[in-house]
């Protein structure tokens, strides 16, 4: 499903990612394993087509996405990438149901096709009762529930979680870990960075991979 061939991140005075090859099977559960500023954050963002390398190469199902223009990586994202942001990156002054939403905007679906869909990721993640509730009058955990049905509601192949427990009790985090199983028993390809250590010894977790100073270990 996923391929990085010798794939380096350089900035004028730093490297984030230094000469990683890594394959990721369709449907694995991929630990990226690091402290911060380790590379695991610059890794995801290159898979999502959102960062180029500065040199190697990425192929994503088959589509070498390395260099693809920006108006072809945003479609690239829309039809195979779904993200769960550390901070969540929902718009906190409109409901839940409009920032699920969101993503869709650009297919130009039919309105009863995006309430299908709307209402599928609602369910799964059990939402329903919050559909259009505002989404600052919402707890963390809640939050997170949003942020991964927006992460869905396209039904990407790929899903790409970048510290998705940080801001979150022991509690909530295992309830991550809940739908993160879900989500795998859906076929999904997944791929977490993390430093918690709740991910290590995880039944539905395939791989743990260590990065360190952009190096894998």
């Amino acid at each position: 499903m996923i391929f990085l061939k010798h794939v380096s991140k350089k900035y004028l005075n730093s490297t984030a990612l230094d000469d990683v090859t890594l394959e990721i099977k369709s449907g694995e559960v991929v630990v990226l394993k690091g402290v911060s500023g380790s590379g695991k954050s610059t890794l995801l963002s290159l898979i999502a087509g959102i960062l180029k390398p500065s040199e190697g190469e990425i192929v994503v199902d088959g589509k070498k996405i390395s260099k693809l223009p920006d108006h072809f990586a945003s479609e690239y994202r829309r039809e195979n990438i779904g993200i769960v942001f550390q901070m969540y990156n929902l718009v906190t002054t409109i409901s839940v149901s409009e920032n699920i939403l969101l993503p869709l905007i650009p297919l130009n679906l039919d309105k009863e096709i995006v309430d299908e869909k709307i209402s599928f990721v609602l369910k799964m993640l059990n939402i329903e009762h919050k559909k259009d509730e505002i989404v600052k009058n919402l707890s963390g955990g809640e939050r997170q529930r949003v942020a991964i049905a927006r992460a869905n509601v396209n039904n990407p192949k790929i899903i790409l979680a970048d510290e998705p427990t940080a801001n979150l009790d022991k509690k909530l985090s295992l309830e991550f870990i809940d739908i993160v199983q879900k989500l795998k028993e859906d076929g999904k390809t997944i791929i977490i960075s993390t430093h918690d250590p709740l991910f290590f010894d995880l039944d539905a977790v395939d791989r743990v991979v260590e990065i360190e100073d952009g190096k894998l270990i």
